[in-house]
């Protein structure tokens, strides 16, 4: 156990000396669910020392969200967020400024490509002689290459715009791997290497969590990417700029379809796994994903039965934006119309561009609940959820009031 480490840094504390690699370590060894007490009351107390400590405001930032992480579940205030370290990522946020929105899928490639690649580099390590990382349940080698193609073909995309995509010379996916992996490792910053290295506590020690946090992370972050992006279409609409509109729809059509091979990805995980470390993640479920819920309810305003059951109940703050009078893309769209402002052809294409984006995010839905019936089953889900029938009765759901339905096209995709 890391205690001595923590116990000397609490006799001198100092921003730039917490002993994150030893506590990361122990957490890794033992899984989340199951850290001594004693440690918790040391990190419990290095958080109490916190608004004391001289520094730059980054460190302690990265400091503060970490031990809120990893303090979580004794705080009794483990939930979706602080299972997926999210404080612990840099994502847009929302509320961004509008005109940061062309920014911000360099920002989420970024932090995409990360992940993925700390993904492909812990089945590359696992994979090695001796090698005790989250040793449970290993995968066989032919799932692992399965994991490696399909994060790469996420990964390929953004490579691209990243322009690392030259470092991929190999041909086998485990070379490719590796490859993708080492040319975002050293692209990334300290800063960037360190908010990485302390974001996945998995809650036990089965292999299979690590590439489920990562995931789930990967989501989100494109989730967080899809909120900015839609504020810029609704802004762009108040100002008739339909060029604009249709652009940022598309970069997040494009979003949604590069981040489907995620599902894949998932779906290596052994059953058997998931169902094992699960029992330690209750409390914590996708229907309290605030960056989902913010990416639903600016395409439209959700019905009323919707908002008031536990889906927005699950994260009051977007349901209160809800109540406030969230501007939405539908309202904005249905304004513009009606404002015989457009022409015909700037009509179409908004339309077309509009249902393309519903069409991605209705595949999404459908996609996420076959996998979840294959991992679960008709079993609860977490967080207190209904699990699959929850996801079956709300898959189908309209993304937009103002344009064709596109719920048959997606169900057949």
């Amino acid at each position: 156990m890391c205690t001595h480490e923590l116990r000397h840094w609490l006799r001198s504390p100092q921003l730039r000396t917490f002993p994150f690699d030893q506590v990361v370590r122990h957490f890794h060894e033992v899984g989340k669910h199951f850290v001594a007490a004693e440690l918790l009351d040391l990190l419990a107390r290095a958080r109490q020392l916190l608004p004391s400590l001289p520094g730059p405001w980054p460190q302690l930032r990265t400091l503060a969200s970490f031990l809120d992480t990893a303090l979580d579940k004794p705080d009794g205030r483990y939930d979706y967020g602080t299972y997926l370290g999210l404080s612990l990522l840099q994502v847009p946020h929302v509320d961004d400024p509008v005109e940061q929105a062309p920014f911000a899928r360099t920002r989420c490639d970024r932090l995409s490509a990360q992940l993925l690649a700390d993904a492909l580099a812990f089945e590359l390590v696992a994979a090695e002689e001796g090698a005790t990382l989250l040793p449970a349940m290993r995968p066989a080698p032919d799932l692992v290459t399965k994991r490696h193609k399909h994060g790469l073909r996420v990964l390929r995309p953004i490579l691209v715009r990243m322009n690392l995509e030259r470092a991929l010379t190999g041909t086998a996916p485990e070379e490719l791997a590796r490859q993708a992996a080492d040319a975002v490792h050293a692209d990334m910053s300290m800063t960037e290497q360190r908010a990485i290295q302390l974001s996945v506590l998995p809650v036990y020690t089965a292999h299979d969590e690590y590439l489920f946090l990562r995931v789930l992370q990967t989501f989100e972050t494109t989730f967080a990417l899809l909120a900015v992006q839609l504020r810029a279409v609704i802004a762009a609409f108040a100002e008739r700029r339909v060029d604009e509109a249709v652009h940022f729809l598309s970069v997040s059509a494009t979003a949604l379809s590069e981040s489907a091979p995620l599902f894949s990805m998932l779906a290596t995980m052994q059953v058997e796994s998931f169902r094992t470390f699960r029992q330690f993640t209750e409390g914590a479920s996708a229907i309290q994903s605030t960056s989902y819920k913010i990416l639903e309810s600016l395409c439209r305003r959700p019905d009323e039965d919707r908002l008031d059951s536990p889906a927005y109940h699950s994260v009051p703050p977007v349901r209160q934006r809800v109540l406030d009078g969230q501007a939405t893309l539908d309202d904005a769209y249905r304004e513009a119309v009606d404002s015989g402002d457009l022409d015909p052809r700037d009509h179409d294409r908004l339309a077309e561009a509009m249902s393309s984006f519903a069409h991605g995010l209705l595949r999404w839905r459908n996609t996420h609940y076959r996998l979840a019936v294959r991992m679960l089953g008709e079993a609860s889900g977490t967080g207190y959820t209904q699990g699959t029938p929850y996801l079956n009765a709300v898959r189908d759901i309209p993304v937009f009031r103002t344009v064709t339905d596109t719920e048959n096209t997606a169900r057949t995709s």
